[in-house]
């Protein structure tokens, strides 16, 4: 196994979990393939089919959880499309002012779309609240699956 394929395998996954933070990259798919690359560059020795079946139906959980919580925070809150649709531009503008731009960008967006939509201040409040929560809980959704995506390869190396 050539040590630099097995760092690059490792860096995707790295990125991979990053990306399920951090908007704009397919942060549970680059895992899912950085974690198969790995057990490829092993020969499946140590882990095979029915690991990748579960490794890829956690990355397909993965974006259920995702659009999922969104969803629900948003309709709970009663937003409309505009809400969730600013919440993920508020999201990727908010990459460029960093954390507190990543905290505080998909409440505003949620906000200025619903406001833009409804024009109720009241209401717009309330649906950016309910879009934030969604994207919060869907993104710790993500990296508790992804997490355990990477556990169970780890595992799997040290077992077998």
């Amino acid at each position: 196994m050539s040590l630099l394929l097995v760092a690059l395998a490792v860096v995707v996954v790295i990125v991979g979990v990053v990306g399920t933070v951090l908007p704009g990259l397919p942060g549970a798919a680059f895992v899912l393939v950085g974690l198969v690359w790995l057990l490829w560059l092993d020969g499946f020795t140590h882990a095979g089919a029915g690991t990748v079946v579960i490794l890829v139906l956690l990355t397909v959980g993965c974006y259920v959880v995702e659009f999922g919580a969104t969803a629900l925070g948003a309709k709970r809150s009663g937003a409309s499309g505009w809400a969730i649709a600013g919440a993920a531009a508020g999201t990727v503008l908010g990459l460029f002012l960093g954390l507190p731009g990543l905290l505080v960008g998909p409440f505003v967006g949620a906000v200025a779309g619903e406001y833009f939509s409804r024009g109720n201040l009241e209401e717009a409040t309330r649906a950016g609240v309910g879009a934030w929560i969604g994207l919060v809980v869907g993104t710790a959704g993500k990296l508790a699956l992804v997490v355990s995506m990477v556990a169970i390869v780890a595992v799997a190396f040290l077992l077998g």
